[in-house]
């Protein structure tokens, strides 16, 4: 477990999905020019920042190609961590293709697998959150196929053209940004994610579980000093946590 101590008067702050380039990158641009807006307001305070998976809605990393565009956000990026500011990448769903690029460029590690810190005495449960707990079978499939390292090689060798049109389409046509379905709490007992946090807690407490990919902000008690956390996203909600070292709060990022 890592340790995180909070200087005085800095926060820690955590934001999700924001899927950028879909559903094309004239659409997403708007939405880009906001999450940046963001990042300018939080630099004042923020000691640390959480970006928990899906900030494009697709990445693939060749040896010397990587997507075109988002330039503007990976400049505010590369800003804030130049500032001082600690900044952590988890690898999500749609950009689980990344590779070194992130850390090389932006001296931003990036985490494949979930992490838990101790934050000023709390402890926190952190990844993006897919293909966790029961159900969603199809998709899990799916993970196997995109993470299978015959099936990444075979990918690397198209043209990035012809990938990246592939990638796209599959995206669309499979409604992998968030659809109305995401959008509708099931229940307790029928949120894959709150199962799951339920089971670890009953072999180990932490006071905070985050996640994304749910896309849909929230903040559940599980018992006694225990919490779940989805994050939300940047295309309907723009919802985003920040922690002080007493209490986590998820707020949205108004104009």
């Amino acid at each position: 477990m890592k340790n995180i101590i909070l200087e005085d008067n800095k926060k820690i702050y955590f934001a999700s999905d924001q899927h950028f380039g879909a559903p094309t990158p004239a659409e997403s641009k708007p939405r880009e020019e906001r999450f940046i807006r963001w990042l300018d307001e939080i630099k004042k305070d923020a000691q640390v920042l959480f970006l928990m998976g899906d900030l494009f809605d697709f990445w693939h990393e060749w040896k010397y190609v990587v997507p075109k565009g988002y330039i503007r956000v990976l400049g505010k990026i590369a800003e804030l961590k130049d500032s001082g500011i600690d900044i952590y990448f988890f690898v999500g769903n749609h950009d689980l293709w990344m590779k070194n690029y992130f850390e090389e460029e932006l001296g931003i590690p990036v985490y494949f697998e979930k992490q838990t810190y101790d934050v000023s005495g709390k402890k926190f449960f952190l990844t993006h959150g897919d293909g966790l707990g029961p159900g969603d079978k199809g998709y899990k499939r799916m993970k196997k196929l995109f993470t299978n390292p015959l099936a990444q090689w075979f990918f690397k060798w198209l043209h990035p053209d012809i990938a990246m049109k592939i990638a796209v389409y599959m995206s669309t046509k499979n409604k992998l940004i968030s659809g109305d379905e995401d959008k509708k709490f099931l229940g307790e007992d029928k949120e894959f994610l709150i199962v799951y946090s339920k089971e670890k807690l009953k072999k180990e407490h932490f006071d905070y579980f985050v996640y994304g990919h749910r896309h849909l902000p929230m903040v559940l008690d599980l018992g006694e000093h225990s919490k779940y956390v989805n994050l939300g996203d940047w295309i309907s909600y723009f919802t985003y946590g920040v922690f002080d070292g007493k209490e986590f709060k998820l707020k949205e990022f108004v104009i």
